[in-house]
């Protein structure tokens, strides 16, 4: 069997970290470009990545993720954000990148470039604040799989109070509006969950062929 799937056995929501392991600084790099190299809609990447490595404040997170130990026992703490700028210098500061990295002429640009602005100034804050999350899901995904490849251990979460964790971070300085988080690091000798046998649905139960 491929080493990937191996991987994705492998991998589970870790329910107790062991506090005396740290994810190497080469791993979190790896982690950092993972992140980076996540595919996102129109390629715009509305979403930041917040690495947090101090106990002190992970400490205080706690009683905002609804007392989850994992918080504080973790390695590192990912937070995933969804950057709360406006949408058209989103667009614009996208386009300029390509130019500069591609040097694609204006006249191939400037049409999408219009479409792009075209298909969101008529969407509103929420709906556009809806399409940034759902990319902080798909990097939240991403990340997963190359813990599992890189055999670092994680617990992807959605049950924490974003507002809580907006004041420990003074987040409103960055702009930043924090949706996903992913604790990270080595798994304890003694929690029982890595030997409990996974539960999933036949594949051809969750898969439908179309031929």
């Amino acid at each position: 069997m491929s080493k990937v799937i191996e991987s994705l056995k492998w991998r589970y929501a870790v329910k107790k970290f062991d506090t005396s392991k740290r994810v190497s600084n080469i791993n979190i790099e790896k982690l950092k470009q993972a992140f980076n190299l996540t595919a996102t809609s129109y390629g715009l990447q509305p979403i930041k990545m917040l690495i947090l490595e101090n106990k002190e404040i992970q400490e205080k997170l706690v009683s905002h993720s609804f007392n989850q130990p994992q918080v504080l026992q973790a390695s590192h703490v990912l937070i995933l954000c969804v950057e709360k700028t406006v949408i058209k210098d989103t667009i614009n500061s996208y386009f300029t990148s390509v130019k500069a990295i591609r040097k694609t002429a204006d006249e191939i640009l400037e049409p999408y470039r219009k479409m792009m602005l075209s298909s969101f100034e008529n969407k509103t804050e929420e709906e556009i604040f809806i399409w940034s999350k759902h990319q902080a899901y798909i990097a939240l995904g991403n990340l997963m799989t190359v813990c599992a490849l890189e055999k670092i251990d994680s617990c992807p979460m959605e049950g924490f109070v974003p507002k809580g964790y907006k004041e420990v971070l003074d987040l409103d300085k960055l702009n930043l509006e924090p949706v996903l988080i992913l604790p990270i690091g080595i798994r304890a000798k003694d929690d029982i969950f890595a030997d409990f046998n996974k539960v999933r649905k036949e594949v051809s139960e969750s898969v439908i062929s179309i031929r």
